[in-house]
């Protein structure tokens, strides 16, 4: 029996890393001052990397740290904060819409009293955010979100799916994960989860051989609980 479906945020509920994050990034730096930009392409090369913190520490790295901050890590600390705000504006703007298929699935999850869950290495407040504002009160009230520094290791490390399915009392291998990233395709296996991807704007070209499915979008793919429950089955049976 199918327990749980499990989410990622960013790129599986909403497409925002492109004109969400990535813009609420620019706008934190632009206020303070650093002349900063991160185009289109830089972006999706730094999202090879999980966290948005762990993001801009590499990013400095490489490019080389604000001589005008010696506090490495309360500048960082600040951007991240800052740039969460920034975020948190522009879902509440409403200008981000869901990906196909989501709604859809949750109601249909909610109803047959599947268990869900959006696991994510996002900010708590921006993911409770997306939840609350663009699945509405009555869906988010069923959903358990797992996200930010709640792990000390983030996707590809399976500890995110791990804490969410100890907490919720689930048996790894009966639940399903609708990822769009490699990173978070190789969490879920890792977590003994069944795994669906859904290509997202940034993802196109990810190594996807791990996946159960692999899928333009829910919609476009055909994908609800009854072409999840088949994935369980392998995986319980890859599991015994």
């Amino acid at each position: 029996m199918m327990q749980a479906l499990i989410f990622d945020c960013d790129g599986v509920l909403v497409d925002t890393e492109r004109d969400g994050h990535r813009v609420a990034f620019n706008q934190a730096f632009g206020e303070l001052g650093l002349g900063i930009d991160w185009s289109v392409a830089r972006y999706a090369d730094l999202l090879k990397t999980a966290g948005g913190k762990e993001r801009m520490m590499r990013f400095f790295d490489e490019d080389g740290w604000p001589g005008s901050e010696p506090d490495r890590a309360a500048l960082i600390a600040r951007l991240h904060g800052l740039k969460t705000d920034l975020f948190m504006r522009l879902i509440e703007a409403g200008g981000l819409p869901l990906r196909p298929g989501i709604a859809r699935i949750i109601d249909e999850a909610i109803t047959a009293g599947v268990k869900l869950a959006v696991c994510s290495t996002s900010n708590e407040r921006a993911v409770q955010a997306v939840v609350d504002k663009m699945l509405g009160a009555e869906r988010a009230r069923h959903i358990s979100v797992f996200a930010g520094d709640i792990v000390p290791r983030k996707k590809p490390d399976p500890a995110i799916y791990d804490l969410a399915a100890t907490t919720l009392g689930l048996d790894p291998s009966r639940c399903v994960v609708i990822e769009d990233s490699n990173n978070g395709l190789r969490a879920a296996k890792a977590a003994g989860m069944a795994c669906i991807v859904t290509v997202s704007s940034y993802t196109a070209d990810e190594d996807f051989t791990l996946a159960d499915r692999v899928v333009p979008d829910l919609d476009a793919g055909k994908i609800g609980l009854a072409e999840c429950r088949p994935l369980v089955e392998d995986e319980v049976a890859r599991s015994a």
